[in-house]
Formats: C-alpha cells, structure tokens, sequence
C-alpha cells in the first residue's frame, strides 16, 4: 500500500472516530511517517503519542509543539497479511496512542483491547 493509500485510510480512521474524541484531540496533530524511530529489542513500535497526556496537562505554553500521534506505515504494513488487516491494526493503533493522549496507562489499553 502506497504512502498516499495508507494516509487516506489513516484519515478514515480517525473520521470514524466518535464525535466527542474527535474534538479532545482538535489540536493533536495526526501524522503518518513510513519508519518508526528505534523500539526496545523484541518490540515493533507501529504508532506513538508525542505529548502531555489531556490528564496532566494544563494550559499549552505559547509557542510549543503540539502534542501528535504518529503511526508508522511500514512497521504496519509489514505485521499484516491484507489490507482487511490494515486496516483493522490501523484503527486499533490510532485508538491505542489516542487512549495515551487522554491518558489511560498501556496495561488498561491493553485490558481493553487496544
């Protein structure tokens, strides 16, 4: 799947999303990147929150990053065997690093599925 393919799905994606997420994350910006920088040994990172999760955060510092989520095509592409399966695993890695931006903790994104 090509890089302009993979971000029209990445984008559907997240339309599919409820409305309420949709506006918690209005200034997270969602990014699409063909490599993932390095994982711990054993892991395959496929996406990534880069931010302060909604919980801890108060008011954005004028002139700082925006918090983003990254999903990373290739990793993706390459634990799936159709594009049935991408496009499940993207929209759980979306849901996954958007549950880190509000911040729910990896072991009850994972009790949950995600």
């Amino acid at each position: 799947m090509d890089l302009d393919a993979f971000e029209e799905l990445v984008s559907r994606s997240y339309a599919a999303l409820p409305a309420w997420v949709q506006e918690a994350m209005a200034d997270v910006a969602l990014l699409v990147d063909d490599r993932s920088p390095p994982a711990e040994p054993g892991h395959v990172l496929l996406g990534r929150f880069v931010g302060v999760p909604r919980t801890r955060r108060g008011r954005r510092i004028p002139g700082s990053l925006p918090d983003r989520i990254e999903l990373y095509r290739e990793p993706i592409l390459r634990v799936c065997r159709s594009r049935e399966e991408v496009e499940e695993r993207v929209s759980m890695v979306l849901r996954h690093e958007i549950g880190h931006a509000l911040g729910i903790g990896e072991a009850r994104l994972r009790e949950l599925g995600y």
